[in-house]
């Protein structure tokens, strides 16, 4: 037996160093190296938020109550966090390593849970970090802050009284007006089913038609009976509303002064890392961000690379700087909304799709913001 196995053992030994090779070889080809990367995910499916007035079913019916991970978005947590391991097997470490990477949450159940099961799929124990051999998880630190500290993660930020006004404002717009004119009849037919009044419906800030698409959804994905006037085509085009509603909170008017308020706080930090990461490179070499829907629409709005479409659950935006081989530092994106295919590139307008740190600086400077608190102020 044992000599039959060594010719074995020694091809795929060979085999192996063979690829190592290859890879090698390849990478000193490219002239490039992965120095750092920041992710950005939206937690897993959940239960509604909050539901409408004459919705069928109440908190009561979902196992945990509203808004919180169901073990649906615990297993498309789980799905991203393996990718996330398996798209960066050659950069990190295989096994949990604190001072290579950071994972901050809002200070939500959802966002929280859904960090440490992907942490779950990042990291799963092996040899001396097995604690108890029947429990394949081991405890990696997520770190909380809350919005009223550190509002980067959460938008929109109605505590801004200048977004405020640029919000009412958008209302009132031309454009906004021109994209709801064809769907008065339809609100007025969504308020009379769920018992929201018109005004309610179309005020950006209230989310109450959010809510009502939102809870559909849900129940829909969790076989729910719905009501008899939720048809397909009406479940389509409130997602087309729900669409719309988010891109005006974040654009459709005065989008970049928006943005300096809203989701150019995050661009801004993720720019400040890079810029960190490519001047003096550390032991660290991620950060991951889990948050919702509205942080990656800020933050896709804010660069405008939004695609027009609601992030699904556990959506993932990628930001990765790489050392050319002349020295230069660049920056990639990716946007991983699709588990049945590799995240879509992303490129900023106006540059390359390995765009240049100081050209991808010079291009966001005019949402970037030194005194968000006075900026906030003015009239």
């Amino acid at each position: 037996m044992r000599g039959t196995c060594q010719p074995s053992c020694s091809k795929c030994l060979y085999f192996s160093l063979l690829t190592l090779t290859f890879v090698l070889l390849l990478e000193l080809v490219s002239g490039r190296n992965l120095t750092f990367a920041i992710l950005i995910y939206r937690h897993g499916d959940r239960s509604p938020i909050e539901i409408y007035p004459k919705c069928l079913h109440n908190e009561s019916e979902w196992p945990h109550g509203f808004g919180q991970l169901t073990t649906l978005g615990m297993q498309q947590q789980h799905e991203l966090g393996q990718y996330i391991k398996k798209r960066y097997s050659n950069f990190l470490s295989p096994t949990y390593k604190r001072e290579e990477i950071y994972i901050q949450s809002t200070d939500v159940d959802r966002t929280i849970m859904s960090a440490q099961v992907n942490l779950a799929g990042l990291f799963p124990p092996s040899a001396g970090e097995i604690w108890n051999p029947q429990i394949p998880w081991q405890p990696i630190p997520v770190h909380v802050v809350p919005k009223s500290f550190h509002p980067k993660l959460r938008f929109p930020i109605f505590d801004c009284p200048r977004y405020k006004k640029l919000l009412r404002e958008t209302m009132t717009s031309r454009e906004f007006q021109d994209q709801i004119k064809p769907y008065k009849k339809f609100l007025k037919t969504i308020a009379a089913n769920s018992g929201y009044d018109m005004k309610s419906l179309r005020k950006l800030d209230t989310f109450k038609l959010w809510h009502v698409q939102d809870t559909l959804y849900c129940e829909s994905i969790h076989n729910y009976t719905l009501p008899e006037w939720a048809t397909e085509d009406v479940r389509a085009k409130l997602g087309k509303l729900t669409v719309m509603s988010l891109s005006s909170l974040f654009g459709i008017y005065k989008r970049e002064e928006k943005a300096r308020l809203q989701g150019g706080l995050l661009v801004k930090d993720i720019l400040e890392t890079l810029s960190n990461a490519a001047k003096d490179p550390g032991k660290r070499k991620m950060i991951i961000y889990s948050a919702h829907d509205t942080t990656l629409g800020a933050l896709q709005m804010a660069l405008n690379t939004y695609n027009e479409r609601l992030p699904p659950y556990a959506a993932c935006q990628f930001f990765e700087l790489y050392q050319e081989n002349t020295g230069e530092h660049t920056i990639e994106m990716y946007f991983r909304n699709d588990t049945s295919r590799d995240p879509y590139p992303v490129t900023l307008p106006g540059c390359s799709f390995a765009c240049p740190v100081k050209k991808f600086a010079d291009l966001v400077s005019p949402i970037m913001i030194d005194d968000w608190t006075s900026e906030c102020r003015r009239r």
